[in-house]
């Protein structure tokens, strides 16, 4: 390829990369928009070709690596928990008696009634207690003592 036509497969390079990103919206190639856009910068000022492809590796991953964790974090801070997911932290209570050795236990949050399990394998919860609901898993609301007690390990 002539040092000439560089500008343009680095133009076409962005503008795919771009359009790819804007129909998944999932973060994956506009890092590396950002590496064609440095080598587009250096053929202009006709560096290199072997230059051109090393700044668009290097700052593409770089892009990736630095960048990437910090604009998920952004774009999903101001998320909206939904469904299931917005009754962990919320208080429950115990409906039916709660013993993970018996497979036993309902707690009533939000109106509705679930089975429950406690956090810690080997406490028991009664009838009429105030519990936090901590995690979820499958149909099962995982729940602990409002205390604040230790995760299990």
């Amino acid at each position: 390829m002539t040092a000439m036509s560089m500008p343009v497969v680095w133009g076409i390079t962005i503008a795919v990369l771009l359009v790819v990103e804007a129909a998944t919206m999932g973060l994956t190639t506009i890092w590396f928009a950002g590496g064609a856009l440095a080598a587009l910068i250096l053929s202009i000022l006709h560096a290199p070709v072997w230059l051109q492809i090393g700044v668009f590796a290097a700052v593409s991953i770089l892009l990736l690596f630095m960048t990437r964790p910090l604009a998920a974090a952004f774009l999903t801070r101001n998320r909206t928990r939904t469904n299931a997911e917005s009754l962990i932290g919320q208080e429950a209570v115990v409906i039916e008696r709660i013993d993970n050795v018996q497979g036993t236990g309902h707690v009533r949050v939000s109106g509705m009634e679930w089975t429950a399990r406690s956090v810690r394998a080997d406490q028991t919860i009664e009838e009429g207690e105030i519990v936090m609901v901590r995690a979820i898993e499958g149909v099962k609301l995982i729940v602990g003592k409002r205390i604040t007690e230790p995760e299990p390990v």
